[in-house]
């Protein structure tokens, strides 16, 4: 019983620290891991956005649930013996880690969103030149896109230098480069 009251509690403390601890800190405060700084996000072996069964989360929920189980199932007389309270209690808390890993890369993939549909609709549009554009190269413009300013290199069309501060169109976009024309 003491390794269920154990496991209930270490889950439930590792849940109120890290909803503290991502509120307060906002999550960034592990370092870069390949994956933001959050432990428990990144790629699966699918290469879609999500989390593995490994992640501290899904550990915590199988955790949590093996001692919640634990104690339940060791109150009841017929499950009393650990010789039936354990491996329910294992299963129990495997079906709640697999219910969470399910539930989270369900939200993962629903969130997810690319920004190729952003780019191809930037054709046409106006921005500034922030960083002047000389002849036959590399400046940097400003655009705004769905609320937010981005900057990106741009490049003109024929060659020809624009000054700083100066409107232009976005005609083209080669991988990372934007090529621009002035605007009249």
């Amino acid at each position: 019983m003491i390794i269920y009251t154990a496991c209930l509690t270490l889950g439930l403390l590792f849940a109120i620290i890290s909803a503290f601890a991502g509120h307060l800190f906002g999550g960034h405060d592990g370092g870069d891991i390949g994956t933001g700084g959050h432990a428990e996000a990144g790629y699966d072996h699918s290469g879609v956005p999500g989390i593995s069964f490994f992640s501290p989360t899904v550990l915590a929920c199988f955790v949590t649930a093996f001692g919640a189980c634990g104690l339940v199932l060791s109150h009841n007389e017929s499950t009393r013996s650990v010789w039936i309270s354990a491996p329910l209690s294992s299963i129990a808390g495997a079906v709640m880690a697999f219910i969470a890993l399910c539930l989270f890369n369900w939200m993962f993939s629903k969130t997810q969103s690319s920004s190729e549909s952003h780019v191809a609709s930037l054709m046409g549009q106006t921005a500034s030149i922030i960083t002047p554009i000389p002849a036959n190269g590399v400046g940097e413009i400003a655009y705004v896109q769905g609320g937010s300013r981005y900057t990106a290199p741009a490049r003109t069309q024929n060659g020809v230098p624009v000054a700083a501060g100066k409107p232009v169109r976005i005609t083209n976009i080669v991988g990372t480069t934007y090529y621009v024309e002035a605007v009249n």
